[in-house]
């Protein structure tokens, strides 16, 4: 059964939506406030600074996301299922609008302008998920599964690369089925035929 919603946590939601909506930028605490149905003074109380609850966000969204990848590894342990399952689980997610977008990629075109402790955890998603797709990448070729035309290294920057340019595809035409369109041939390519 899931915990009650609390405070903060519906804060952090409807921070998560204002950013895919519109980036760091595109939201204030007065948003929140209005949204959430609460004062300025109580999001500060939880969240001192914008900083702080964008940092906050993205950490909670690593560990989502963490827990997500390790629940999936427990039940399918195939490597090129594994990718489909990565790549159907966004495809969904942008089908369905439920989240359109990867919050820390949208983040990552802003890091310019971002505070350096949100920079610090948007880099750190990036790295953790980079090297669950290359370690996927490695197991899958060293069993015959997955051919790979550079280091696992690589095709999991390029997988990664891949994956947030057809969500940003997606959103540029206003067509949900382009991530599919621009995903799946990057599946047949590294999914070797038996």
């Amino acid at each position: 059964m899931a915990s009650p919603s609390t405070t903060s946590d519906d804060i952090l939601r409807c921070a998560r939506a204002l950013i895919i909506a519109g980036g760091y930028n595109g939201f204030s605490y007065a948003d929140i406030a209005k949204v959430v149905g609460i004062r300025n003074a109580s999001i500060h109380h939880h969240f001192p600074s914008k900083s702080d609850l964008v940092r906050t966000l993205v950490a909670r969204y690593r560990e989502e996301a963490e827990s997500g990848i390790a629940t999936m590894e427990r039940h399918v342990s195939d490597p090129a299922e594994q990718l489909r399952a990565y790549t159907g689980y966004w495809e969904a997610c942008i089908t369905d609008a439920s989240a359109p977008f990867c919050v820390c990629a949208l983040l990552a075109v802003e890091i310019p302008v971002l505070p350096e402790e949100v920079v610090i955890e948007v880099r750190a998603h990036f790295r953790s998920l980079s090297a669950w797709l290359a370690s996927v990448l490695e197991r899958g070729a060293r069993h015959g599964q997955l051919r790979l035309t550079g280091t696992a290294k690589a095709e999991a920057e390029t997988f990664l690369a891949t994956v947030h340019g057809a969500m940003l595809s997606a959103r540029a035409y206003g067509d949900t089925k382009t991530f599919g369109a621009i995903t799946r041939p990057l599946l047949e390519r590294l999914i070797a035929r038996h």
